[in-house]
């Protein structure tokens, strides 16, 4: 099995992004600890939701509402069209 291969394994995909979840919880979670304050809470609650809508932006609004025929390679991919218009 070469490691560059894309993941074609349906129970490894699914525990990538588990393992993708529990890293942000985890994360989230000892940043909270260092200080736990509401403020501290919203703030980490918003970057979360923003991030997520982000990423959607790159790879679902720009592929299918963008006019962009062919898929990204990645997030730089996504972000060197952004910037060049291209």
């Amino acid at each position: 099995m070469n490691i560059f291969e894309d993941i074609k394994s349906r129970k490894l995909l699914i525990f990538k992004g588990l393992l993708f979840l529990f890293v942000g919880l985890t994360a989230g979670f000892g940043l909270l600890m260092q200080s736990f304050r509401w403020e501290t809470f919203v703030l980490l609650a918003i970057f979360g939701w923003s991030a997520c809508r982000f990423y959607y932006f790159l790879f679902y609004v720009l592929e299918h509402y963008a006019g962009r025929a062919q898929k990204y390679a990645g997030i730089l991919d996504a972000l060197k069209y952004l910037l060049r218009g291209k």
